[in-house]
Order: C-alpha cells, then sequence, then structure tokens
C-alpha cells in the first residue's frame, strides 16, 4: 500500500471507548498510516474540517451526536463531503446499516473488531479514494486543456474571420478607388472648365446687349422663352452645387481610403481622429435626418492626441462598430416615439478623446443616450456569437472580434459602461 502511495495516509479514529482508538490505533501505525483520534461527534467534525483526513472511522453509538448525524453534517459540508466514512458498529440490524450508506458512508466494520478485516477494508478504501482523487485530476487537468485549446480555437477563428474580412474589403475599398477616382477627377476639372465658359459666354451677352441694347422681335422671344435673367442667375449656382459634390465623393473615397488601409502586416503611425471622421463620413447616411426622426448628433469632444502605432484599417472596424451599434440603439429606442419626442429629447453620439503621456495611453470614449442594456446582457456582450438583434440582423461577432482587435493585437483595454434605459458608453484604451 505505501508503494501506491506517495504520502503517509491520514485516517481519523473516532471512538467514546479509550480502548478501541488504542487498539486501533496500533494497528493501523503498524502500516505506515497517521491516526487522528476524537471521542465525539463534534470534535471529530472540527478536526475534520482542520486537518483534512483522508478517511473516516466513526462509531455509530456515541454520546451528544450520533455517528448517523455526525456524517450527515460532514457530507453536507463542501469542505468534507468527499472524505469516505467507514461506520464501526456493534448494531447487526440491517435497516440501520442501510441508513448509514444512505447518508454517505461507504461500509461498515462490525465490533468486536477482527484485525485482518478492518486492515483490508481499510486498504481497499484508501485505495479507492487515491484513484477517486487521481481520476478527478486528471479530469479537471484535462478539462483545462480542453478549455484552452477551446478558446485558442475561438480565438484562431476571430482571427481568420477578422483576416478575411479586412482583405476583403481592401480588395473591394481598392477597386472602387480605382474606379472612381477617375471620373471623380475628369468631372472635377470639367466642372472647372465649365464654369470658365459660362463665364465667357455670360460677357458675351453682356458686350452684345450693351451693343445691341434693342435686338430684333426673335432673338427678344427666345430672350423670354429661355428666361435669360434667370438662367444667368442660376446656372453658377447649379455649377457650384456640382462642385460640391464632386468635393463629397473625394471625401467618401478619400474615408474609404483611410478607414480600411490595408496594412496588415505591420503597424504605422496613424491620427487616431482621422480613423474616426472617416468612420463617421461613411456613416453619414445613416446619421442624417429622415421622416421618422431628426439627424443623429454627432459630439466630438477631441483633444491632441499625437499619432499612435496600430493597424489602422482594424482599429477603425472597432470605430465602425461600436457607432454601428450605438445607431441601433436609437432605431430600438425610436420605435415607440414620436418625431416631436426625438426632438426634445434628441440621439446624441458623444465621442470623447483623451491622452495621458505619464501612461503613454489614449482613450477614446464612445457614448450614447440610447436604451442601454440590462447588467446580463452587458456581461455577455463580448462573447462571440452573441447577439440581441434577430435573425439577419447581425452575427455577434462585432464586439467579439473589437475586443480582439484592442486586447490581443494592440495590448489596449475595452469596457462597457451601460445602464438600460440610460445608454452606453465604451471606453477604449491605447498604447501611443
Amino acid at each position: 500500500m505505501t508503494a501506491i502511495l506517495e504520502q503517509p495516509m491520514h485516517i481519523l479514529l473516532v471512538d467514546d471507548n479509550p480502548n478501541n482508538l488504542k487498539v486501533l490505533s496500533e494497528a493501523i501505525q503498524g502500516y505506515g498510516w497517521k491516526t487522528l483520534m476524537a471521542i465525539d461527534g463534534e470534535s471529530a467534525i472540527e478536526q475534520t474540517e482542520y486537518a483534512q483526513p483522508d478517511l473516516i472511522l466513526l462509531d455509530v453509538m456515541m454520546p451528544g451526536i450520533n455517528g448517523f448525524e455526525t456524517c450527515r453534517r460532514l457530507k453536507a459540508n463542501p469542505d468534507t463531503q468527499h472524505i469516505p466514512v467507514i461506520f464501526m458498529t456493534a448494531l447487526s440490524d440491517t435497516t440501520d446499516k442501510v441508513k448509514g450508506l444512505e447518508i454517505g458512508a461507504v461500509d461498515y466494520i462490525t465490533k468486536p473488531f477482527q484485525q485482518e478485516e478492518v486492515i483490508a477494508r481499510l486498504k481497499l478504501h484508501l485505495k479507492l479514494s487515491h484513484l477517486t482523487r487521481s481520476l478527478e485530476q486528471q479530469v479537471q487537468q484535462r478539462t483545462a486543456e480542453l478549455s484552452q485549446s477551446l478558446q485558442e480555437l475561438q480565438t484562431t477563428q476571430l482571427q481568420l474571420i477578422q483576416s478575411e474580412k479586412m482583405s476583403t474589403l481592401g480588395q473591394l475599398v481598392a477597386g472602387i478607388g480605382h474606379e472612381i477616382n477617375n471620373p471623380i477627377s475628369f468631372i472635377a476639372a470639367n466642372v472647372s472648365h465649365i464654369e470658365g465658359y459660362t463665364k465667357d459666354i455670360f460677357s458675351l451677352v453682356e458686350l452684345y446687349q450693351e451693343k445691341n441694347p434693342e435686338p430684333d422681335e426673335e432673338i427678344t422671344e427666345l430672350i423670354e422663352e429661355i428666361d435669360l435673367e434667370y438662367l444667368t442667375e442660376d446656372l453658377p449656382k447649379l455649377l457650384t452645387s456640382m462642385r460640391h459634390g464632386v468635393t463629397r465623393l473625394k471625401d467618401i473615397s478619400l474615408s474609404l481610403r483611410t478607414f480600411a488601409r490595408g496594412d496588415i502586416s505591420c503597424q504605422v503611425e496613424f491620427q487616431i481622429h482621422e480613423g474616426i471622421n472617416s468612420t463617421i463620413m461613411l456613416l453619414k447616411h445613416r446619421l442624417k435626418a429622415n421622416e421618422h426622426r431628426p439627424e443623429i448628433q454627432v459630439i466630438k469632444q477631441y483633444a491632441q492626441l499625437p499619432p499612435i502605432s496600430c493597424y489602422p484599417g482594424q482599429i477603425n472596424q472597432v470605430f465602425m462598430n461600436l457607432i454601428a451599434n450605438a445607431i441601433d440603439a436609437f432605431e430600438e429606442l425610436n420605435r415607440n416615439r414620436s418625431f416631436q419626442e426625438i426632438v426634445a429629447d434628441p440621439n446624441i453620439i458623444t465621442i470623447t478623446t483623451t491622452t495621458d503621456p505619464s501612461q503613454n495611453m489614449v482613450t477614446i470614449a464612445i457614448k450614447d443616450n440610447g436604451i442601454g442594456m440590462s447588467p446580463e446582457v452587458q456581461a455577455r456582450i463580448f462573447d462571440q456569437s452573441f447577439t440581441t438583434k434577430a435573425v439577419g440582423q447581425g452575427t455577434g461577432l462585432g464586439l467579439a472580434i473589437s475586443k480582439q482587435i484592442i486586447v490581443d493585437k494592440h495590448k489596449g483595454t475595452i469596457e462597457c459602461n451601460s445602464k438600460f434605459g440610460e445608454g452606453t458608453e465604451f471606453i477604449i484604451t491605447l498604447p501611443i
């Protein structure tokens, strides 16, 4: 037995008869086991909690609390319920034996003791206890290994999804940029020429009117038909609107390139505010007013931030996820509100940036006054595939990927503060 177990086993002997304790102790010590002793149930419970023996030999008939009650209390305590208990009794009633087994005992030894029987039963149950503990340890170890493997697999899956999304987005943006940049440049250049040509034509018309103040009837009729005065006033406005539209297209194209920069393989210097502004530009269509609500206000409270070393495309994806989620929260909140109620309590997204040079960190806080989250939802928002949206409206990966980008890829932090009915704030810290 000693060869099987690496350290001495401790056995607690509980009996109100000192002679029984002496006999058992002498027999047990001959096999290298250590003995502890108690003469009543209360002290047995106290010693068990303190010393954590490997096995308990427990007398049934004792003053105070008997062996059955002592066993019941030991089995009710999570710290002692795993310790095997063998009853010692002079009772031969089967009912009593069944009762003891039902409350958690593993075996019975009948008085008067037969030393060979006692030793044989102790060897058996100590070995079973040892094997049980070994098996439990192996199960715990294997469970921990499987949990770690599952976590690594989930992380790898997120990385693959993230890489695929960024790669696809980068290719898409590059294609769009290539397709629209040339037409935009062409239109912008031609608008400038058209403005010049228009000025020349208007100058010619004015000169003609000065030289020929009384044109013939056909020219007069045509001037009235085309409303030359209105045309002279409105055409420059149309050209100005076209120029603004071209500028807007250029801004969108630049925002796309800024948002989905393809520098996945290495970190580069990046100005965080450029990423936030490009994200807002791309979400402009969701922020502007419609027939159901006024425009969602975006308040920028920017500090002077230094450029940070990061993967810009991935950081911008985090901004996109958080701001888009805020807009989704407003849509849910506004379902049961009238246009006038929303005007009185408008939808506002506040983006605040700060820097802490002493910690070499920048902080970005994105806050909304939307519907907020319950504590149960807030506790799970970064879990993979957890989403509160209806089927087809989201995969549940947005915030899980955001956390991986901030924490794993950039060694930063992302926290969520939310209260149902009051709104949500995400706070991101990134090393400079």
